[in-house]
Parts: C-alpha cells; sequence; structure tokens
C-alpha cells in the first residue's frame, strides 16, 4: 500500500515559460506541477512538488540545481531539481511578470507589479526565511514584464507595458542619485529585452527591445555621456578630497551591499545609448507574444500570436527562418544553452515543440489531452499505457520513460473506453463516434474498425482472454453488440438492459461476460453458447460500472448511492457491501448552491479497480479522492488527493464568501486583460462528452474528477484518469525492513558465515527470512550455475514471491543475464505445481517477472539487428591497403 506519485501523463501545457538548463533538460509548468524533460533521452517526469494554483512562471539557476516556480496566487517556490524537494517557499506582494536568476546564481529579479525586485538566492542555507530582498525599483509606469541581466550581473535591463525599457545599474552608488536609462519610442508594451556582447571584449555594447507591436529597437552604446560625467565630477576643493578619500577606501566590491564607485569607472545607465535601427517584423495585426536571444549566436527567436515564429540574425536583422506551427499564439520562445534547439509551447493547444532550427526537423513533439481524459488501461507486460479522452485521440505512453510515442486520431468524437488485447501489440477503443477501432502499435494503423448497421454511441468496451471476440456497451440503445474480432461480423447482439450499458468485463478465467446498466442491474452473459442472460444481480440503483477479481471468483459493482457490492460469481450471492459516501465526499464547486457536507450529488464511485492480488479494490469518483478498500474487512485503508490546484473546481471543502459577488463567484467572471498572454481562458477547457443521470454540465472552470482507474498487472504501479491528466502510483522500489520467522540466530553475520561455509542454501534461507534485499541478492549470485537446481528445490513455497521480486529487480539493472535466465528457469521447473496451486498469490510477481524478461528480449533484439547490419555493411565494404 506504499503507493507513491510518480508521474503525470497526457496533461496539457497550460501557459507559463518554459526554460532549458545543461542544454537538454527542458522544464515546463503542467498545471500547478513542474515536468522535466531529458531531451536527448526522451524522457519525462513530473516532480513530486505542487502550489496552490496553476504555475505561471519559472526560473531555473544557471547550473540547472535550482528551480523557481511562482503560481497565480503568487505563492514561490525554492526547488532542488536533483533531489525533487522544496527547500523554500514564500508568497509575493503583487502578480509576478517576469522572474530571472542572475548568471552568477547569486541573485534574482522579479518584476513584482510595477516594482522590480531583487533577491538574494537561498541556494542550501537552512533558515526560517532564507530569502533576502537586497533592492527594489519603483521607476516602472506599469507592469514589469520582462527582464534580463548583464553577464557580470552588474546591470538589470526591465520591460514594462509603460512603453518604455529601463536600464538599471544594480550596485547602490553613493552619493549619487541612482536613476535608470529610458530607452524611449516604442508604441506598445516591451515583451522582451536583451544585451548584445561584443565577443573581442566581452562587453556590453548593444541592447534589443521588442515591441508587442511587431517592432524590434536596436539600441548602440558608446562609452561615457559628458553630462554624466560633469555630474559625477567634483564641484569643490573639499568634494575632491572626500572622493580621493572614499575612492582609498572602496579596493573591494562585495557583489551589491557595498556602496562602491571605482574611479574612472563606466556605468551604462549613466552611458551614451544611440538608437541605431529600427525593424518590423511584418506580421500584420499580429502580435508578439514570446521571444528569446542567444547571445552566442546573435539571433532572435520571436512568436506571434498568429502560431507564426521568426528566426533573425542580428545585428543586421537577416530573416532566417519564418514557419507557422499554429494558429493559435504562441506563449513561450526560447533557446537552449548552445542555441541549437528553439523551444515553443502553445497554451490553447496544449502543445510543446522542440525544433532544431539547422536541420529543420522536432527533437520532441508533445501534447496532452486538451479536454478530459475518459479511460486509461495497462498493457499486459505493463510497460505501455493507454489514454482516451474527450478530445478524440487515443495515446499509447512508454510508462518507463513517460512519453507519448503514438497518437491516434482517427475517431471523430469522444473516446469513451480501452482495451488492450493479449498480444501486447494491438489496441481496441471505443468511442461516441459509433465505431469500436482495433490498432496496431508496430505499424501505428487502424486495421479494423467495427460498426453497427445504425449509428450507436457505445460507453463501455471488452474483449475475451482468447481474443476471438469484441464486445461493446451502448449510450443510447442499451445494447451489446459482440463481433468476431478477425472478420469484424457482428456475430450477436445481447438485449435485456432497460438503460445505458455503462461497465463490460470478461471474467479472466472463464467466457462469462458481465455487464451493469443504469437499470440497477449487473447481468452475466455466456456468449459463445448462445444461451443469453446467465444471471442477474439486482441493485436498488443505477449501477455505474462493474469489475472481475483476478481469479474470476468475485465480482464488484458501485451504485449511484455510493456503495460498493461484491459478488460471488459461482453461487450468485451478495458477499459484503461497503458504504463509501462518506469516504468519497468532499470539495464544493463554485456553482454549489449547498455546501459540500449537504449536497447529495456527487458522492458515489464512478470507477473500480482490484488490486493484482485481489485483496482490495481501488474506487474513484466524482471527488478530489481516490479510497482504497480492504475487501475481507470492508474498511477504508487509504485516501489518494489527486490534486491541490486550487484552479480546479471541487478542491475546498469551503468557500470564502468574499469572492462571491452579485454577478456570481469572482473566479469565474472573466475580468482578464485581453492584453494577457501567459494562459488560456480559465473556462474554455471542459467536457464534450456525457455525464452521470441528474449531474450538470460544466460550464465554469474544470472540475475535480477521476473517470478511470486502472492498475498494472505486476501490481508495482496504478493510473488514474483525472481532470488535470493521467496519474501514476507507484511503490517505493526500495525494500523496508520486514523480516520473517525472525529468531536470535537469524542475522547478517550468519548469512555471511553460511556463504562462507559454502552453504548456499543455508544461507539463501535466512537471508530470506531476515528479508534484507542486498543480502538475498549476495545470496543469489554466491550459488554456482550447477548448483542452482538444487538450491531453488530447496526454496520454501512461502518465500517464492520474495525470490522472484528479486530475481525482477536484477533482471533490470544487472547485466548477468544468461545466470539470472537460468535461476528463472529452474524455479519455473522445480516449482510449477505449486506456482499453479498458489496462482492468484503469485501473480503479481510472475507477472513482474515476465515483463522483465521481456524487456531484456527486446533490448537483445535490437541490439543483434543493429550487430548484424554492421556487420553486413562491414563485409561489403572491399578492403583498401
Amino acid at each position: 500500500m506504499n503507493y507513491r506519485f510518480q508521474n503525470l501523463l497526457g496533461a496539457p501545457y497550460r501557459g507559463g515559460n518554459a526554460v532549458i538548463t545543461q542544454n537538454t533538460q527542458l522544464i515546463s509548468p503542467v498545471g500547478n506541477r513542474v515536468s522535466v524533460t531529458d531531451l536527448s533521452k526522451h524522457h519525462s517526469i513530473t516532480l513530486p512538488v505542487n502550489t496552490s494554483s496553476n504555475i505561471c512562471r519559472l526560473a531555473a539557476s544557471p547550473d540547472g540545481t535550482f528551480l523557481i516556480a511562482v503560481d497565480e496566487n503568487n505563492r514561490c517556490l525554492f526547488i532542488n531539481v536533483p533531489r525533487r524537494a522544496v527547500l523554500h517557499r514564500m508568497r509575493f506582494d503583487g502578480k509576478v511578470g517576469a522572474l530571472k536568476f542572475s548568471p552568477d546564481g547569486k541573485f534574482f529579479a522579479v518584476g513584482v507589479g510595477k516594482l522590480v525586485e531583487i533577491w538574494e538566492s537561498p541556494g542550501f542555507s537552512r533558515a526560517a526565511f532564507a530569502f533576502k530582498r537586497v533592492r527594489t525599483f519603483a521607476n516602472s509606469d506599469d507592469k514589469v514584464v520582462s527582464l534580463e541581466w548583464s553577464l557580470d550581473s552588474e546591470y538589470l535591463l526591465v520591460g514594462a507595458k509603460d512603453l518604455a525599457a529601463r536600464l538599471f545599474c544594480v550596485r547602490k552608488l553613493k552619493g549619487v542619485l541612482n536613476k535608470p536609462y529610458l530607452f524611449l519610442g516604442h508604441r506598445d508594451s516591451v515583451v522582451g529585452c536583451f544585451f548584445g556582447v561584443d565577443k573581442v571584449s566581452n562587453k556590453v555594447n548593444r541592447a534589443f527591445t521588442v515591441a508587442r507591436d511587431g517592432y524590434m529597437f536596436s539600441w548602440g552604446y558608446s562609452g561615457k555621456d559628458d553630462e554624466s560625467e560633469d555630474e559625477m565630477s567634483p564641484d569643490t576643493p573639499e568634494r575632491a578630497d572626500e572622493v580621493m578619500v572614499e575612492n582609498k577606501k572602496r579596493k573591494e566590491y562585495d557583489g551589491r551591499g557595498c556602496e562602491s564607485e571605482d574611479e574612472g569607472e563606466e556605468y551604462m545607465h549613466r552611458g551614451k545609448w544611440s538608437l541605431l535601427r529600427k525593424d518590423g517584423f511584418n506580421q500584420g495585426s499580429a502580435k508578439v507574444t514570446a521571444c528569446d536571444y542567444h547571445q552566442g549566436l546573435d539571433m532572435v527567436v520571436v512568436g506571434f500570436s498568429n502560431g507564426v515564429f521568426g528566426l533573425y540574425q542580428m545585428p543586421d536583422f537577416i530573416c532566417i527562418h519564418l514557419l507557422s506551427i499554429s494558429r493559435e499564439k504562441l506563449t513561450t520562445a526560447v533557446f537552449n544553452g548552445r542555441g541549437n534547439w528553439l523551444t515553443f509551447g502553445c497554451a490553447k493547444l496544449g502543445q510543446l515543440l522542440v525544433w532544431e532550427w539547422r536541420s529543420e526537423s522536432y527533437i520532441l513533439k508533445q501534447q496532452g489531452h486538451y479536454f478530459d481524459v475518459n479511460c486509461v488501461t495497462y498493457s499486459s507486460d505493463s510497460q505501455f499505457l493507454a489514454t482516451g479522452a474527450d478530445d478524440n485521440k487515443v495515446k499509447v505512453w512508454n510508462v518507463a520513460s513517460g512519453a507519448c510515442f503514438i497518437t491516434f486520431t482517427e475517431h471523430t468524437n469522444a473516446v469513451t473506453a480501452l482495451h488492450f488485447m493479449a498480444d501486447n501489440h494491438s489496441l481496441l477503443s471505443a468511442s461516441l463516434d459509433g465505431t469500436v477501432r482495433a490498432w496496431d502499435f508496430r505499424r501505428y494503423k487502424n486495421y479494423k474498425t467495427y460498426t453497427t448497421p445504425t449509428p450507436r454511441q457505445f460507453v463501455s468496451l471488452t474483449a475475451d482472454p482468447s481474443g476471438d471476440v469484441v464486445c461493446a456497451g451502448t449510450l443510447d440503445s442499451f445494447e451489446i453488440f459482440v463481433w468476431s474480432k478477425k472478420t469484424g461480423q457482428i456475430k450477436d447482439i445481447l438485449n435485456g438492459h432497460e438503460a445505458p450499458v455503462h461497465g463490460l468485463m470478461f471474467s479472466p478465467l472463464t467466457q462469462i461476460l458481465a455487464s451493469s446498466s443504469w437499470d440497477n442491474t449487473v447481468r452475466l452473459w455466456d456468449v459463445f453458447a448462445s444461451k443469453g442472460t446467465v444471471e442477474t444481480f439486482q441493485h436498488n440503483h443505477d449501477v455505474l460500472t462493474v469489475t472481475f477479481r483476478p481469479d474470476g471468483k468475485q465480482l464488484a459493482s458501485c451504485t449511484l448511492d455510493g456503495q460498493i457490492h461484491f459478488w460471488d460469481t459461482v453461487d450468485g450471492v451478495l458477499m459484503y457491501t461497503i458504504e463509501g459516501r462518506r469516504d468519497i465526499a468532499g470539495g464544493r464547486n463554485m456553482t454549489d448552491r449547498r455546501s459540500a457536507a449537504n449536497s447529495s450529488s456527487g458522492k458515489c464511485f464512478t470507477t473500480l479497480c482490484y488490486s493484482a492480488d485481489g485483496s482490495y479494490i481501488l474506487a474513484a469518483g466524482n471527488s478530489r479522492y481516490i479510497c482504497m478498500y480492504d475487501i475481507s474487512d470492508q474498511v477504508l485503508l487509504r485516501r489518494f488527493q489527486i490534486s491541490h490546484n486550487l484552479s480546479l473546481d471541487g478542491v475546498l471543502d469551503f468557500l470564502s464568501s468574499k469572492k462571491m459577488t452579485e454577478a456570481g463567484p469572482m473566479d469565474l467572471i472573466d475580468d482578464d486583460n485581453s492584453d494577457e498572454e501567459d494562459g488560456i481562458d480559465k473556462q474554455s477547457r471542459g467536457n464534450l462528452g456525457y455525464d452521470l443521470p441528474g449531474s450538470k454540465p460544466n460550464r465554469g472552470r474544470p472540475i475535480i474528477r477521476t473517470k478511470g482507474l486502472s492498475i498494472a498487472p505486476t501490481g508495482r504501479s496504478f493510473a488514474a484518469a483525472t481532470t488535470e491528466g493521467v496519474l501514476i502510483f507507484s511503490i517505493d522500489e526500495s525494500f523496508i525492513f520486514d523480516p520473517t520467522d525472525l529468531d536470535i540466530d537469524v542475522t547478517p553475520e550468519a548469512v555471511e558465515d553460511a556463504i562462507k561455509e559454502e552453504e548456499v542454501s543455508r544461507a539463501l534461507a535466512l537471508s530470506m527470512r531476515l528479508n534484507e534485499d542486498s543480502l538475498i541478492k549476495k545470496c543469489i549470485f554466491a550459488v554456482s550455475p550447477p548448483d542452482i537446481k538444487a538450491v531453488a528445490m530447496s526454496v520454501p513455497q512461502k518465500y517464492l514471491e520474495r525470490l522472484m521480486e528479486a530475481l525482477v529487480d536484477l533482471l533490470e539493472n544487472c547485466p548477468h543475464l544468461e545466470f539470472l535466465l537460468h535461476w528463472c528457469q529452474e524455479i519455473c521447473k522445480v516449482h510449477g505445481s505449486s506456482i499453479q496451486r498458489n496462482y492468484r498469490t503469485l501473480l503479481p510477481a510472475l507477472k513482474s517477472l515476465q515483463k522483465a524478461i521481456t524487456r531484456a528480449h527486446q533490448d537483445l533484439a535490437d541490439m543483434c539487428s543493429s550487430n548484424e547490419y554492421t556487420l553486413r555493411y562491414l563485409c561489403s565494404v572491399p578492403n583498401s591497403h
């Protein structure tokens, strides 16, 4: 039960800026979480930290160790990225429009409303409040939207909505009024400002400002201004003596706190700047929404509100690329460290792209499900995960890497159900468009489509274990259609339900089909014998879903009154009933007239999933909780809260009356400025499919809920299809100290002594009783290959599962493949009969073993294919002396 959050899949990018660290680490906001994608390894993870609302600003330290994330409620997290931990928290006093670390990593600048604040970076320091504000600049007349540091971290270039950019000296200058230099002439807000560097002297000699109306200004720096020199010169002999004394004292500069001023030093903010040129991007009425500058390549990338981006060579303003990647505005555009990759984000489409501009090819093209994810299912080997959503798409994900490698778009309406076939390389999907489609994700194609004589809306789907027939339940005609998988012909139409057939599942070990319907019944069908209904289980309320236990001897169903019923499929009697209304309750929507405690809507489970061994069950519905129950004792073991994001409806139990106005809840009033470019409309995401009877359509913010659950056949993880995407919870891989049959003689020293005396069977037995992972693995490797069979025979039956788990871990992380496969073979041979007798208990361990062996086989096959082609090439090349 030690499940913890592991990853988030299928969630759309909803706005905010992306950053790239270490040249290949792409860090982007995903709702109120942070996603980190390794572009070289194509591996994606979601940090196990979350803010109180959607993240709008990110900034990473130069070495990529620290990350600052600021959400819409102005709350800030200071995160250690390698350790995936929050070090410090704070809250700013206003809306954050810009955020950036200094190049030396000691400070970060933040635009808070009209103010620019300089803070010391807390780093690894431990303090009650580790942040220290060093300086505040209050010279802007409108919101600050862009920041740029000079390479020496001495100057700050600030762009604001008051049509001006300002150059500040971060250092305090004693005796002189530290006024910023103003860059004027823009006719719209300055969305980007950058320093240009002389490659010979490595000093700032230029500046670029990009206005929202599509114009770019190039500014040149030519040293001290005469007026500033006169202003700094001492006007009296006494003042001259004071300046000389002060200059002698100021020999060192500590970074920011020392108010120093070296003799003869130039200050760019008091120097002479001149406008060199003014260039237009010529995009008509399109506005500039994102831009970035790479100093090494001297290039500027600009994204527009019409989905076009341009790449320009400076200082001559030569257009290298001008391409359209969407019809919606681009909300982020950024270079990587080397400047060879460009990252673009489109919040309206929920899409992130990484583009290699020299070869004009995509490095990454990821897009989450824009609307709610309806269904999720694991493959039989637990390596892949398929998702279907209201955006009519089916996506297949690699669980290990977190990357989507296939997207099927042939459906024309919401995808409502998915089912992996036993061959592990084909997938079935049902949709409201009246089709059931079979997908081959080896050839990336839809190889068969199952239809009906008259259009129907399908809401449930399953296939028998042998893969001979495909069954789908309908929303409108209340029928169950049975097709032959090979021919695609309708074999039978099962009638009897009087309401939508919302749940379908074949028994894992028999050929009995179970169906649940809103007509208060669960029916069992013998599809192959054509006997019609075998048995009917009557309920008091609408049945929302049904699922079989992995051994097929028990069936669970949940009803609209919040109860879970467990039925004995052999005797046809009710075994247990769990009352879950109080467990699933929680969370109040903005539009609710009643409090969450007094409301009766939504207090029911809509999806169920048995554990791999069938001892407990997971249940979820229109709530922020996923409940885990022990079946035999009918008790709640644990509740998982799927999100703390206040940007979603249904997270809070109590609403604040301060946010209620005469026009309705303040959060639902669209009073945002049309010039905002940081995200998408709060009310644009929603549900395109269908809802439960009596439920209200979603007309406000997205409502938090779980529409689908699926547990991996290995039992090591489970996935939940939620409003925010697909959450994956996994068991911590590190084994805790949990000994069995422990007595005074079972010690690590006794295991070491047994290995030294070459009594490996006794050593393995002692390590199993001690249940120490490192000792078990050491004993496995202490056995010589000829003795594996004898040692395997000596392993007691109750330790088989633990031994298999150790072998699985070794197969995934150890190069001694032949030795470990020999172990697996001997265990299956010697203990075959006991494995069959205890099939239900050992099933998760066997699935994990199958997954590890399959992955090793695939890796070897790829390696052999590569070597074969290499050898063919080498043999075909003639010898040259």
